[in-house]
């Protein structure tokens, strides 16, 4: 894309948008355990609602249930896993001067890439997102699981350094900040071919970017990659100098592995070390080393690959956790050593509704080299934190069991909400109705392949239920609004106000497959409570889910039970990603 069109995009966007500025985290949210903030008499209004497209949500609720945080209980002095629950994978992490950052792909979500704050390891904060301006992350139609891929994140010289591939929109670049918070700047286009880039700065001054792009020559089989150094003129922010190939294939060629990707370099005790996934993402995925004397190789592999690894376990184990690999390395002030990596935790046979989530376990070095689980060790739901000082729990929390409520009380939404793709306008509210958010119907729906009145969160938990109340009257035929579970554009439930024959329904639509027409499994008739307010529910149970609705607060009444989960699993609906739930609306103008 031109410069000249990639300006007049982006000034288009921003005359009809402005930027998308996101609260301080927990600033439009509390926990469910505290009251809600009273709402303004306006809007607290018990008269009959009148008819509109356009719905206004009062709360959104969250909570967990994995029976796995019941049986394994932290105690003082330990942590739980996932550290990051739900759909956040491909973490990478730095740290400064007790300082910890960490970020994750996003793909076409927007807000891109979260950034998560912590001085201990395990209580963390997410702190902002670094893609929050439309000239930052141009996603249009492309796949959910396309986009932002896995970035990493460094710190040198005072500023901090997100490195990235925006696949099928732009290719690889790189972005920087003064603050992790943010702003962080617009994307310098490094133009080279590969995904997983890693900037590494040596000892010297110099710095580099390694990442995973096609081998030399033709692929000698499918799924033959390569990981690729080039040098990196930091202050010009371009790379210089030749590339060249440090690893060809993986740890042994001879037998064919796949995927070898996202790189890190670590320079120890004068040694480079290079850990790198392999294996690809499924439930063969690990964790490999390199070691060499010279930062541009050659890289032998570590004596005890894979460093990590759960494949070789039994699969009906209980609670398995599974597919680890994709880490990052960070160290602590008092010299331990610490791994990000991701893991799924499958119900059934490889399947997971909740995507790729952020562990964190040890690594240990034995005869020079790092392991992290080795032989039959499994990567542990409950462990010992790491010998830094405790911090409190986060506003939002992000392990183990937890409950959390939006109550749309700030003036912009909470920096964990995510819509799908870059929304080319602003249709969504918090200021019209102080204390709601208000969602601006449009004619697109979710199974369009484009950008829908959307807002959702990651489904965090194999078993949790989410809930919403919402003040809405559909004021014409294809006027929709409620609250759906998203695998992607072409897998996901809907479970919505609309009309049918003119009266109010509340209806439970389904779609499982591009090529397949969206399914109505269940529909009722609603009588609107004096309010207008309707309370809508999902209920995850592994592979099964429930759907309620009700017209008072606390009671429930169960539309459909036991419809089929798995659509919104990866192994069914393909890609990288989490289900998201959250809050639409669509309308179709009355046509």
């Amino acid at each position: 894309m031109s410069t000249h069109i990639r300006t007049v995009k982006v000034l288009r966007y921003l005359a009809a948008l402005g930027a998308v500025a996101l609260a301080a985290p927990g600033a439009s949210a509390q926990r469910a355990s505290q009251p809600a903030a009273a709402k303004p008499a306006v809007a607290r209004s018990t008269a009959r609602a009148a008819a509109t497209a356009d719905p206004r949500f009062d709360w959104f609720r969250y909570q967990g249930q994995d029976p796995v945080y019941r049986t394994h209980k932290a105690g003082p002095g330990q942590y739980y896993n996932p550290i990051l629950a739900g759909f956040y994978p491909d973490p990478s992490i730095v740290g400064v001067k007790g300082d910890y950052y960490l970020v994750n792909s996003t793909f076409s979500y927007f807000p891109g890439i979260p950034v998560f704050h912590s001085r201990d390891l395990v209580h963390w904060t997410q702190i902002g997102n670094v893609l929050t301006r439309p000239s930052q992350m141009e996603l249009d139609t492309i796949g959910i699981s396309r986009g932002v891929f896995a970035p990493t994140i460094r710190h040198h010289d005072g500023l901090f350094y997100m490195i990235n591939t925006l696949v099928d929109a732009g290719g690889n670049y790189v972005v920087t900040a003064r603050n992790p918070a943010g702003p962080w700047s617009d994307p310098v286009w490094l133009r080279f071919d590969g995904i997983d880039p890693d900037i590494f700065f040596d000892d010297d001054g110099k710095a580099y970017v390694v990442n995973n792009g096609p081998p030399i020559g033709p692929p000698l089989y499918n799924g033959h990659r390569a990981i690729w150094i080039q040098e990196f003129d930091a202050a010009a922010k371009k790379l210089v100098g030749p590339r060249s190939v440090i690893v060809n294939g993986g740890v042994d060629i001879s037998k064919h592995p796949i995927w070898i990707e996202a790189p890190h370099i670590f320079r120890i005790d004068g040694k480079y070390y290079l850990i790198c996934a392999e294996g690809g993402t499924g439930d063969q995925h690990s964790e490999v080393v390199f070691r060499s004397d010279s930062v541009r190789g050659p890289y032998l592999p570590g004596p005890s690959n894979p460093i990590l690894t759960q494949r070789h376990l039994d699969p009906s184990r209980p609670f398995p956790i599974t597919s680890t690999g994709h880490a990052d390395f960070v160290r602590t002030p008092g010299g331990e050593w610490w791994a990000v990596f991701l893991g799924t935790r499958p119900y059934s046979d490889d399947t997971y509704n909740t995507g790729r989530e952020t562990f964190l376990m040890p690594v240990r070095w034995e005869n020079g080299w790092p392991v992290i689980t080795a032989a039959s060790e499994t990567v542990a739901y409950v462990h010992a934190a790491a010998r830094l000082p405790v911090q409190p729990a986060p506003k939002v929390p992000l392990s183990g069991n937890f409950v959390y409520r939006d109550n749309f009380s700030g003036s912009e939404l909470a920096p964990y909400w995510e819509m799908i793709r870059t929304p080319g306008e602003r249709w969504w509210d918090l200021t019209s109705a102080p204390g709601w958010l208000t969602l601006r119907a449009r004619p697109v729906s979710l199974a369009q392949h484009r950008q829908p009145s959307f807002v959702g969160r990651r489904q965090q938990h194999m078993f949790a239920t989410a809930s919403a109340a919402m003040k809405y009257r559909p004021a014409a035929a294809g006027d929709e609004a409620g609250i759906a579970a998203f695998q992607n554009d072409d897998f996901n439930y809907q479970l919505g106000v609309t009309l049918d024959g003119g009266r109010p329904v509340v209806r439970l639509t389904k779609h499982a497959g591009r090529q397949t027409p969206v399914e109505v499994v269940a529909s009722t008739p609603l009588e609107p409570s004096a309010s207008g307010t309707t309370y809508l529910r999902i209920d995850a149970r592994g592979d099964t889910y429930a759907f309620y609705y009700g017209v008072e607060p606390g009671k429930w009444t169960l539309l459909r039970d036991g419809v089929d989960g798995k659509i919104l699993s990866t192994k069914v609906a393909g890609g990288f990603v989490g289900t998201m739930i959250g809050m639409y609306a669509t309308t179709t103008g009355g046509k």
